[in-house]
């Protein structure tokens, strides 16, 4: 009869097991299909305004604090990408921050792309950088569906105003 004992809970702790095992599941199931359907609510005005890594007032000091670190942020209707110093990848968001860009590109507008960069080190290699820095740009923009019809590169241009050299290492994209 121990046997039989040992069988009976080996099962009832096997069904508990199983049973928790299918609540987590369902659990977890539950909340991806909630936040599914809270982000299709959302308009996609404020989940472009939501993934940006930065806020305008805070990135001087921030992007000083963090050389290093790529960002993107919406303001005024315009992608501004910061690129960390010497590279050209993207930030992460950059496909979310352009979706009301690409919009605007698929309903005939026209994308215009325009790459800054700063006055330290070689004025030739800063150009080719920023023309890597447009051109990582407009191949996000030409994955998102975006035609090169609806798309201008603007030449490179050194940023003579005052700000952070963080600051100047940027693509803007604007719809015209």
């Amino acid at each position: 009869m121990s046997q039989q004992d040992d069988d009976g809970q080996q099962g009832l702790v096997l069904s508990l097991v199983f049973g928790l095992v299918a609540m987590v599941i369902a659990l977890v199931v539950g909340v991806s299909v909630y936040q599914r359907g809270k982000m299709a609510a959302t308009p996609k005005t404020a989940v472009a305004a939501a993934t940006t890594v930065m806020p305008a007032n805070d990135l001087p000091n921030a992007a000083q604090n963090a050389k290093d670190a790529a960002s993107v942020k919406v303001e005024n209707g315009v992608v501004k990408f910061y690129f960390a110093s010497g590279k050209s990848d993207l930030a992460t968001g950059a496909n979310a921050a352009l979706a009301d860009v690409v919009m605007g590109a698929q309903a005939g507008r026209k994308l215009v792309i325009s790459g800054f960069h700063d006055a330290t080190g070689s004025a030739a290699k800063n150009v080719e950088l920023a023309k890597l820095r447009a051109f990582a740009v407009r191949d996000a923009l030409k994955a998102a569906g975006v035609t090169d019809n609806n798309i201008e590169l603007k030449k490179a241009q050194e940023l003579t105003a005052p700000g952070s050299n963080a600051e100047a290492r940027r693509v803007e994209v604007a719809l015209q």
